[in-house]
């Protein structure tokens, strides 16, 4: 397959066609899983595709998706590029109107698929879009408003468009190219300014070869996929790669809120019994707690064995590629341990699993540790969306704890400074990569594009280095962009909200916002003393500007501006809520180029301020350093 530039459409028509009769989709409806084959799934996603058609879809018109996992999702999404489009997924956690406003009227689309749950607000947002010609619900739903549709009547379209007007579907799939955008998916970007990242056919089908270099599934395996389908990890590793092998994917049933479609998780692991699992570390650490909760359940002596057998498999499994060694004392306990607790243990998650693949953010040592001993292990991988998105993973044949994994082949990866210069193995440096799987570009976006892809080269903004052991192992150490990730893996760019709040508040000289994958998002606040001065002096001229009393004063005032860009307040709605920051640390002076919290153009580095302020950062997230009125936020004033 590396040795052809094909699109995805070759590659779903010659999988589907060598796995012909096996399961690809796996899907509960009404209380019974149901199989779709992959002869079965490549019919359904033409005859959609003929629907498209018969809408007056274009070759290159964009499609909006937004719906929960389902099969229909995928469906739709193959209809589209089958049909010459380009879909542009978008993930259902878009709760704000601005966001999908934005997403949809930026990339143009003439469609919008979308699924009942997720019907008010694309109701709410295409009253605003006039492109939009269509809304496709997923649903059979009673009451269509104007402008909107079913996919089963679109599917009916398709059946009738075949009947006269076959050939020129396949005309159509003819002119489908490599290069041919496939999606446009926004990831990481303020509200203000989202980036739409133009992923080609080619990008796809070159990373699913990538991702084979490294990673491999067993034939036939079955894959749960829990996270959203709108990401190009879950295209990648779940939805493609699972057809390489002549897998079958299922998705999670959905619940008529997110938190009952979680708890219908454990059923599913239990009723579908997967070979494999997407994970994220949010979802890592809550299967963890499950697993050392039941466990207590069963009384001191058990927990006590459990924690036993936990730590010999951890002495022993080390660092994974050096495990053994001395130890072969321990072997014969691991395998009696897993006999007598582990495998308990894994029929909890299906009995059947092999291992996780773990994305989204850096993942704890000591959660893949944990994993690895009870003899299902999680394998960190490392990407990101511009890069379609695999460019490293670790996996049962070669993994090093700690690492992001091995380098993708074929594919070019050096570490660079801060001007460029490539740094030796073992420094530490900004991760650039060159490959079939670079993104095209930013959709209509080409300053940041020239900045982010240099030369074919693509400069992602991350920290790392290259292991001076092994030079096929990356590990990933930090961000060198202004990304905030929060524990289940999904990142946002703050520079919107950040400079929204300093050049709206004469209070507030400049705004941090902190998250690497904790509970909440807190802000680094430079006060401007001065004008929270005259402030106090406004609201009572008795008071002693330094004196407790307007120090509070002053705290609140800091507060209310925060809080003027959240539920209720006079900018409410213009950045997303869950990125909002939940506790305030008040700095005590400017950030200055005389510390190196600022550089020689004046531009904050981030990075230097988050380390000068660790122990702030750190305050901020207990109980005490929560609360606005803390001791080091009065003593800042």
């Amino acid at each position: 397959m590396s040795a052809e530039r094909w699109t995805i459409i070759d590659f779903v028509e010659h999988y589907t066609k060598k796995y012909a009769d096996r399961t690809y989709l796996r899907e509960k409806v009404d209380g019974v899983w149901t199989e779709t084959s992959f002869e079965k799934t490549r019919k359904e996603s033409r005859i959609l595709a003929a629907g498209f058609m018969a809408l007056g879809l274009q070759k290159g018109d964009r499609v909006a998706l937004i719906s929960e996992g389902r099969n229909l999702w995928v469906l739709s999404e193959l209809g589209i590029l089958y049909a010459g489009g380009a879909d542009v997924p978008l993930s259902i956690k878009l709760e704000e109107t601005n966001d999908l406003l934005f997403r949809i009227t930026h990339s143009d689309a003439r469609f919008v698929v979308a699924s009942e749950q997720q019907l008010p607000k694309v109701r709410k947002t295409v009253a605003n879009c006039p492109l939009v010609e269509k809304v496709i619900v997923l649903d059979d739903i009673a009451d269509l408003q104007e402008n909107e549709i079913t996919i089963s009547k679109v599917r009916e379209m398709g059946v009738d468009f075949l009947a006269d007007h076959a050939q020129e579907l396949e005309e159509r799939i003819a002119s489908i190219q490599p290069d041919d955008p496939a999606n446009i998916t926004y990831t990481s970007g303020t509200t203000a300014d989202p980036k739409g990242i133009v992923l080609t056919h080619r990008n796809y089908t070159a990373n699913v070869a990538q991702g084979a270099s490294v990673i491999s599934i067993p034939d036939g395996s079955t894959m749960l996929i829990v996270l959203p389908l709108d990401h190009c990890f879950a295209h990648v590793a779940g939805l493609y790669t699972m057809m390489t092998y002549g897998g079958s994917i299922a998705t999670v049933p959905v619940g008529k809120t997110p938190l009952l479609t979680l708890k219908n998780l454990p059923i599913a692991i239990q009723e579908i019994k997967p070979h494999v699992m997407l994970s994220v570390p949010a979802i890592s650490r809550n299967f963890k707690k499950n697993i050392e909760n039941g466990i207590k359940k069963k009384g001191p002596t058990v927990q006590k064995l459990f924690n036993f057998a936990v730590k010999n498999a951890i002495a022993y499994n080390k660092e994974y590629y050096n495990r053994g060694g001395l130890q072969f004392w321990r072997k014969p306990l691991m395998l009696l341990f897993d006999k007598l607790i582990f495998k308990t243990v894994r029929e909890g998650l299906g009995g059947r699993m092999l291992f996780f693949v773990g994305g989204g953010a850096l993942l704890d040592i000591e959660l893949q540790r944990f994993f690895c001993a009870i003899g299902i292990p999680i394998f960190q991988g490392y990407g990101l969306s511009e890069a379609t998105p695999i460019i490293c993973a670790n996996s049962a044949t070669a993994a090093r704890f700690g690492s992001s994994g091995r380098l993708v082949s074929p594919m070019e990866t050096k570490i660079c400074d801060g001007e460029g210069n490539v740094l030796p193995h073992g420094e530490r440096g900004e991760i650039v990569i060159k490959g079939e799987n670079v993104m095209a570009g930013y959709w209509k976006n080409p300053e940041s594009t020239a900045k982010t892809v240099v030369d074919g080269w693509l400069h992602t903004g991350d920290m790392g280095y290259i292991c001076p052991e092994d030079p096929r192992f990356l590990y990933v150490t930090g961000r060198f962009k202004s990304l905030l990730i929060s524990p289940d893996g999904e990142k946002y760019s703050p520079e919107g909200f950040e400079d929204g709040l300093t050049d709206g508040s004469k209070y507030i000289d400049n705004c941090i916002l902190h998250n690497d994958m904790n509970p909440y998002t807190i802000a680094l606040v430079v006060p401007n003393k001065d004008a929270l001065k005259e402030y106090v002096k406004s609201v009572d001229a008795s008071l002693d500007p330094q004196s407790k009393e307007a120090k509070v004063l002053m705290l609140k005032k800091i507060q209310a501006e925060v809080d003027s860009y959240k539920k209720g307040g006079s900018h409410e709605g213009l950045f997303p809520e869950r990125w909002l920051p939940a506790a305030l640390a008040v700095l005590p002076e400017q950030f200055s180029e005389k510390d190196g919290l600022v550089n020689s153009t004046m531009k904050v580095v981030r990075g230097k301020v988050e380390k000068f302020y660790a122990d702030r950062i750190e305050y901020a997230y207990t109980p005490e350093g929560k609360e606005l009125l803390n001791e080091k936020n009065i003593a800042s004033l």
